[in-house]
């Protein structure tokens, strides 16, 4: 048998050797803050399992004539009735409806909520927030249009945005949000140095990962919880034009796939998927069936945590 080159050799080793390690190409230095960032290492979740799965509902304030756009070829007209029906119909029955499916099937659900958004919609936040009320709530800027982060100024003036949209949600619900979640996912290096600043302990800004890290910033330490850009429903939705079937076979396949990695490999650490869902698409009587079916694939899920934001971070970083 002819013996393998040296340089094959060491070439298999090497694979070897990092295989089990899911964080061995992900750079020390946050490619976008400039940061140091390390991997939080878990090596399972409560109950042996591998797959951290958080549901993130995103609660928004837009504005009349503003916000997502499902027929584009109308959106010239004045008034546009069909787009504001599309933005309406999720706030008003779209909202309650997944708060209802999340407390008939049990599972956590965590929060993602616009300061504006009690205030301006008080009964419906109040319908929610009943069906909901230990879910934890992630601040989301003040709105989705007007009011987002004032990027290019000063950490200052973010830290005075961020204070300012801690403050009204705090005054509105009665918590103090310990999670981030920048308006319209549109963030820097200065708003990083802003949360920490202020408090924020995690945030979903970081979207390429499927383990958690933690952000050295000047101003302290932020938790980033994975948080794919490809399973977030309004993109596959609204930008892809996938239906909500469509949407349920990427999540499915998405988790399921985590979930055989783990099994074929015992020793690879846990990993972690909050999963960005929305009235506009979850909150329509078919969007809801095709997340209930997921909801109840994933409860069968020997390698799935479905849980909450909070209790991720709780787990993998209790100091």
């Amino acid at each position: 048998m002819k013996k393998a080159s040296p340089f094959i050799a060491g070439l298999v080793i090497l694979l070897v050797a990092f295989l089990p390690l899911p964080v061995a190409a992900q750079d020390a230095i946050d490619g976008v803050t400039g940061f140091p960032r390390q991997p939080l290492h878990v090596a399972a979740w409560p109950g042996g399992k591998k797959v951290a799965v958080s549901f993130a509902l995103f609660v928004e304030a837009f504005g009349f004539g503003q916000g997502p756009v499902f027929r584009p070829d109308l959106a010239s007209r004045n008034p546009d009735l069909v787009n504001e029906a599309f933005r309406e119909y999720a706030i008003h029955w779209g909202i309650a409806r997944v708060g209802r499916l999340f407390k008939e099937m049990e599972v956590p659900l965590s929060i993602v909520l616009n300061a504006e958004f009690p205030d301006k919609y008080p009964s419906v936040w109040k319908e929610f927030r009943a069906t909901q009320p230990k879910g934890p709530i992630i601040a989301h800027g003040i709105n989705n249009t007007s009011q987002l982060l004032p990027l290019g100024r000063s950490v200052a003036e973010q830290k005075v945005y961020i204070h300012r949209t801690l403050d009204i949600i705090a005054a509105a619900t009665g918590v103090r949000s310990a999670g981030w979640s920048s308006p319209s996912v549109y963030s820097n290096g200065d708003t990083m140095r802003a949360i920490a600043g202020e408090g924020i302990t995690y945030t979903l800004d970081q979207m390429d990962s499927d383990i958690i890290s933690r952000l050295e910033t000047p101003d302290g330490p932020v938790v980033c919880l994975p948080y794919p850009v490809v399973t977030v429903d309004m993109g596959q939705y609204l930008a892809r034009m996938k239906t909500s079937v469509e949407v349920e076979g990427v999540w499915l396949d998405y988790v399921s796939e985590l979930a055989n990695e783990s099994r074929a490999a015992s020793a690879r650490e846990a990993t972690t998927v909050v999963i960005g869902i929305h009235p506009f698409e979850v909150g329509t009587p078919d969007g809801a069936a095709a997340l209930r079916r997921v909801l109840t694939h994933f409860k069968m899920d020997d390698a799935v945590w479905l849980t909450d934001t909070d209790s991720i971070l709780k787990t993998a970083d209790p100091k």
